[in-house]
Order: structure tokens, then sequence, then C-alpha cells
């Protein structure tokens, strides 16, 4: 049943872009379908095309209604409300090497060596519920933490388990394979974040090459984005390389494959590439909000190519690049740490080639892409 709900102030979206953009065409999951074995066979075919080929899809029908969603957009949005000597209480112990639970604040990178200017995005992580972190935040999200609990345990019971469900199908493996090793009351690093860029002026936006933040990829299994207008989110095709815009679709979620996945699957499962553009000259007068989760395996779960799978054993995914490599291959707490530590080093310039390839563990250098 839904909790309670302290008195919130609503939420208004901005418009979306008018212009014509290279939008990209992506799959759809219609979770209508899931919960009979013919209904999960067809959504494991459609999740297969759209984990091998694009990376990225959309899921609807997935029992969340739009007003919650609205009402976690409103928590957001008050909450960078707040005065910035209030949220920097919450920057977490050891966010250089790499904790990230709490509040990180912008201009921790530099996105224009020449003019210096640094990014302006700031980040509140809230981890999982079952006990094993703690709670400490401001006493603005202190009132709406149970209502924040249950809507980020819905994601697992209503999107990420049908979705591990979804998967473990389409590998040919038990259905609460992949289930089991993302169980919500296991540790894991899963995070509901709040994300804010705030806005750049037209000159500033001009020094930037048409990027706010470059290409990556995620480090989890599932990133879950919640629809919002402004247009600034790109991906990466794998097949053909080409740059096109995630276009926001109504009653949906955004939902990309990360590099844990790629790792589980020996790279049949893609990694998505994805990177943050500067918005539309239409948009570009406003801040944007993101709404987001971050799915991750339990912190014990060795990255290894699973065995058991009969798909990838006949398609020859069978070692990914630790175990080709002979090196290492980390549990997932390890891989996590290692490369939130790279992504929080602190004052590194764009173009630094010595962060962008760093070895961050044996046998993986990052990437950092145009």
């Amino acid at each position: 049943m839904p909790v309670p709900v302290p008195e919130l102030g609503s939420y208004n979206f901005v418009q979306e872009t008018k212009e014509d953009l290279p939008w990209a065409d992506l799959i759809t999951l219609d979770f209508s379908l899931y919960g009979t074995p013919e209904g999960n066979q067809q959504l494991a075919k459609t999740l297969v095309k759209a984990v091998r080929e694009d990376g990225f899809f959309y899921v609807k029908n997935f029992n969340i209604s739009q007003e919650r969603v609205n009402r976690q957009f409103a928590i957001g949005k008050q909450l960078y409300e707040i005065p910035l000597e209030e949220k920097l209480k919450y920057v977490p112990e050891g966010l250089d090497d790499g904790q990230f639970n709490g509040y990180v604040p912008a201009g921790r990178r530099i996105i224009d060596p020449v003019s210096g200017i640094r990014d302006r995005v700031e980040v509140y992580n809230i981890p999982k519920f079952n006990g094993d972190f703690k709670h400490q935040h401001p006493e603005f999200i202190q009132q709406h933490l149970a209502e924040i609990e249950e809507f980020a345990r819905s994601l697992h019971t209503e999107v990420l388990d049908p979705l591990h469900t979804i998967l473990a199908i389409a590998l040919g493996l038990p259905e609460d394979y992949l289930k089991n090793i993302h169980k919500y009351e296991v540790k894991s690093e899963d995070h509901l974040r709040y994300m804010k860029y705030t806005k750049f002026t037209p000159e500033e936006n001009a020094k930037l090459n048409g990027l706010w933040g470059r290409g990556h990829t995620d480090l989890g299994s599932f990133t879950l984005l919640f629809r919002q207008p402004v247009a600034a989110l790109q991906i990466k095709n794998h097949a053909t390389g080409e740059w096109s815009w995630v276009k926001p679709q109504d009653g949906t979620l955004t939902v990309n494959t990360c590099d844990a996945l790629s790792f589980l699957t020996g790279g049949y499962v893609k990694s998505t590439i994805h990177r943050v553009a500067v918005p539309p000259k239409d948009q570009q007068h406003v801040d944007r909000l993101g709404l987001l989760y971050f799915s991750r395996p339990n912190n014990d779960v060795e990255l290894r190519t699973i065995k058991e799978s009969p798909v990838l054993r006949e398609q020859g995914f069978t070692e990914n690049e630790f175990e080709k490599s002979g090196n290492p291959v980390p549990t997932m707490e390890t891989w996590t740490f290692a490369k939130q530590k790279w992504q929080r080093t602190k004052n590194v310039a764009r173009g630094d080639k010595n962060f962008e390839n760093a070895q961050i563990l044996p046998g993986w250098n990052e990437k950092v892409y145009a």
C-alpha cells in the first residue's frame, strides 16, 4: 500500500524541443505482456534485439503511475533549492576514493581547458533501504524518505525483476538466475539519483564543442532514466558508430545496459556508450533535472562469464576481457569502487589522455568517447 505522503509542490515539465533532431529508433518493451510464458518469450526476443543492437530501449506499462514519478521530480527540484552550504554537509567521506552516496557538488571537472569552464552537474544519490547503509539526509529528504523508499523498492519489483527474468529467459537460463544475483536484501551499490544540470549561457555553450559530458558507459547492470523533456542524451550505435538523440516518450522509462551485464555475458550484452550534449537552442534557457536508478549485481558476485547459458556457449561468448587477459576477475564491489574512483577524479580537464585511458584494474583500461 502507498505510504502517507506529505504535501509537496507540483512539478511542471518544460516544453519539448521543436527542433528536428536525428532521433534514435529504439525498441519498446511492453510489460503488459509480462507474466505468461508466451508473453515472456515474446519480450525475451524483443529484449535480445535491444541489448545486442542498441543497448537503449523503452519500457512501458510498468505499473508505476506518472503521479508517483512526478512527485519524485518535485522532490528533486526542491532538494536542489536547499542552500549549498546545507547540501555540502552530506558530501560522502571518501568521495575522491569512489564513495558516492549523498551529495556530489558541481565543478569537479574542467570541461573546457581553454576558458576553464567547469561542469555544472550536481548529484544526490540515495542507496538501498535494506539495512546495509546509513540514511543521513537533509531534513527535507528525511520528511519524504518513506515515499522515496517505496518508490525505489517498486523499481525492483515492477521493473528490474521483470527485466532480469526476461533476460535470463533470453539466455536460456533458469528464470530466477539473474534475480538471484540482484537481490534487494543483499548488499549492492544500487542507488536512486536526483541529478541537476544547471544551464550555461549561449556564449559558454559555444565553447563546449556541443557537449556537456563526453561519451561513457555505466558500470552496473541496468540504468533506468525517467522521462524528462530537455533533450540532451545521445547514444552511439554499436554497428554504425553514429550518435543519435534519445527522444522523451510519454509514459515510458528509458533503460540502458551497462558494464556488469557485458562482463557476465562475455560481451553478448553491449554496454551502451552515451553522452550528454548541449540541449537544442529552444531548451538552453532551462536547467535539466534527471531522475535515475542504477542497478548493480550484489557486491559479492564475481564478474565471470556465465557458463550455464547455452546461448552464450553456442554463439561463442565464453570469456570477458578479464578472463581473456588472465587477470583476476573482480567482484562487483571491487569493480564498482575502481570505476567510481576513476569517475570521481577531481580537477581533471577534458582531453587529459592519462585520465581518459587510465588503467583502473589489471586487465582493464577505461575509455572516454568523443
